[in-house]
């Protein structure tokens, strides 16, 4: 397998290396977090010239490390490393594992000659943390899954082979290792059930695995859709399952969002410059867990492409929100209607911000007419873009609308501003 450079999360940490606060990586498990620390960022500090002892690092997840979960055992071992006054890069790895985590990192960070880097897979020991327990002291790098652009450039083939594989096994970096259909969707399988699920269960004590299964096999299932726990539960309860509460599933969607498994995008409306709290959308971290997740049935190409696109923006940084426009028409009686369009995706990125649809393709004056009709109706000056899988790209509609290819769009990170 080729090595699979993440240049732009090492820079990111490269950046931050020195600037007095605890840096965070976050990210689904099996994403690349411990790569990124060990080797690549650990290479860059050998090769600016750290000596090696001065780099303190620990697998927590390691059995061998298990002692290293006591908080006090964990502080004395980094202490017993430190021997002089000169810089010492502390990597721990899978931090969360590690009980009253906050209280030992917040104790490193009056020590001037720390430099602390560590991981984590879980956003509820981690991300609130950020804000409340390290006092703002905490930097968080949130790390996903490969790009495509990452994935394709670690790929033995073209980018047309490149991409096929990608929309179905995702861009878990371990699954370029597997040469063959059968070994790579009983690894992502495997991984589901043995890693993510049981996961989830036992840090969110859940007694109903049952509920657990049902409510992700609908999420992804409905990958794209507008949904909302009370829509979940009436399907629970239409199926026979009437002893399963709102509440339970609320509960169980926040520890799927949690744990970086799964996304929630809420809606919002444009013209009103307001949040629609509910219904929302979900899409998967990686697509290739929510294909084995249905045993790679189910493959509605539309919708996998939708949630490769809202990650790719994701990765690049970008806040992402549904678009709601609310027009007014007149029907065939010319009575005038009120109605609400949807526009797949509001990205906002300090200053920029970007309308984008998506579709398989414009193949006709009509549908291209019907994509961007939410798209002109926001009456605002942001960029509008079409994002299609099949046909040219870089071209411009009659209204000025961008129509980018998907291939393009996820191989050039520079794309958006064409």
């Amino acid at each position: 397998m080729k090595e699979i450079k993440r240049d732009m999360y090492l820079q990111k940490l490269i950046d931050k290396k020195g600037n007095g606060m605890i840096k965070i990586i976050t990210g689904i498990r099996r994403c690349g977090k411990s790569y990124l620390l060990d080797p690549l960022f650990k290479n860059h500090l050998i090769e600016e010239g750290i000596i090696e002892d001065h780099i303190i690092k620990l697998e927590l997840d390691r059995k061998e490390n298990k002692k290293y979960l006591d908080p006090d055992i964990l502080d004395k071992y980094i202490h017993s490393c430190i021997k002089d006054k000169k810089k010492y890069y502390i990597l721990l790895d899978e931090i969360q594992l590690v009980s009253d985590f906050e209280s030992v990192l917040n104790g490193f960070m009056y020590e001037k000659n720390l430099d602390v880097y560590v991981t984590g897979s879980n956003s509820k020991f981690l991300s609130t943390d950020i804000i409340t327990e390290f006092r703002g002291r905490g930097d968080e790098v949130k790390v996903y899954p490969l790009s495509f652009s990452e994935f394709y450039s670690a790929f033995k083939g073209d980018k047309y082979e490149a991409f096929e594989e990608y929309i179905n096994y995702g861009g878990l970096p371990n699954i370029l290792a597997f040469k063959t259909p059968l070994e790579k969707k009983n690894y992502l399988i495997n991984l589901f059930e043995t890693t993510y699920k049981k996961d989830i269960i036992e840090r969110n004590n859940l007694q109903r695995s049952d509920v657990l299964d049902s409510t992700i096999n609908i999420l992804a299932s409905s990958i794209g859709s507008l949904t909302n726990p009370l829509n979940i539960t009436n399907t629970f309860i239409s199926n026979g399952l009437k002893d399963v509460s709102r509440n339970t599933i609320s509960s169980y969607l926040d520890a799927l969002v949690e744990s970086f498994l799964i996304s929630k995008v809420e809606r919002y409306d444009i013209k009103g410059k307001t949040y629609i709290t509910t219904p929302s959308k979900y899409y998967f971290t990686d697509i290739g867990l929510r294909n084995a997740r249905l045993n790679f049935r189910n493959q509605e190409e539309n919708h996998i492409l939708e949630n490769i696109i809202y990650n790719e923006l994701l990765i690049r940084g970008y806040n992402v929100d549904v678009g709601v426009v609310e027009t007014f028409e007149k029907n065939k009686n010319n009575k005038t209607i009120r109605k609400k369009l949807e526009i797949d995706f509001v990205c906002n990125q300090i200053s920029k911000k970007y309308y984008i649809q998506f579709c398989l393709g414009l193949d006709t004056r009509d549908k291209t007419i019907q994509e961007e009709k939410p798209l002109l109706n926001t009456q605002d000056e942001f960029k509008k873009i079409i994002i299609v899988k099949d046909g040219l790209s870089n071209w411009h509609t009659e209204e000025g609308v961008l129509v980018l290819n998907i291939k393009d769009f996820l191989l050039n990170s520079n794309s958006l501003d064409y």
